[in-house]
């Protein structure tokens, strides 16, 4: 199985995403936690992108791309995945539509998980607290939710035309959500 986990920060995306992990026997590829490791291991891909974080600029799309790329061809990701965190711009959406051309697959669903903006500011700000996030200031997390609706959210048209968009309330008790997805996703792909 081939998923894309969408939504805007805040709404659950990696801890679902985790649950799914499990559920499926797919891992989880963040483009966080991949950016994260290449700079960790100062590997060739992280060192470009520690060239743009350094001055505070945003990885360029075409290195996001490529370590992406990178990702999906290792053996742990040969029977599927769940990417979190990409595409997050149509640019993106271009290069993961041939990526997965170049390879004979296709994207089976994408799960989009939603929630109020209130309800995402506040879940930010516990976690904030909880986990000491410097970067998890009130300013900035309106700002990364603007920049999710105005450069992010109209991707789920795309998915939704593609006939391969599942909508997901990414408020409750996470196993009820994660219940919700499997059950969509069951139901939409057998």
């Amino acid at each position: 199985m081939r998923l894309l986990i969408m939504g805007p920060q805040g709404v659950g995306k990696g801890t679902q995403a985790a649950k799914l992990a499990e559920h499926y026997h797919i891992p989880t590829i963040s483009t966080g936690d991949m950016f994260r490791f290449n700079i960790k291991n100062r590997t060739e891909l992280g060192l470009k992108a520690l060239s743009y974080t350094d001055k505070g600029e945003l990885v360029p799309d075409s290195l996001t791309n490529s370590i992406v790329e990178d990702r999906l061809g290792q053996e742990d990701a040969a029977q599927g995945w769940i990417l979190d965190g990409y595409p997050r711009n149509a640019s993106q959406v271009e290069a993961l539509d041939a990526m997965l051309a170049q390879r004979g697959e296709q994207l089976d669903a994408v799960v989009a998980l939603d929630a109020d903006r209130e309800v995402l500011m506040e879940r930010m700000k516990k976690r904030a607290e909880i986990e000491g996030r410097s970067d998890d200031t009130p300013e900035a997390i309106a700002k990364r939710l603007d920049v999710y609706a105005k450069e992010t959210a109209p991707l789920l048209d795309i998915y939704r035309e593609r006939g391969i968009l599942v909508d997901i309330n990414g408020v409750g008790d996470i196993d009820e959500i994660h219940k919700a997805i499997v059950t969509a996703l069951d139901s939409k792909i057998n």
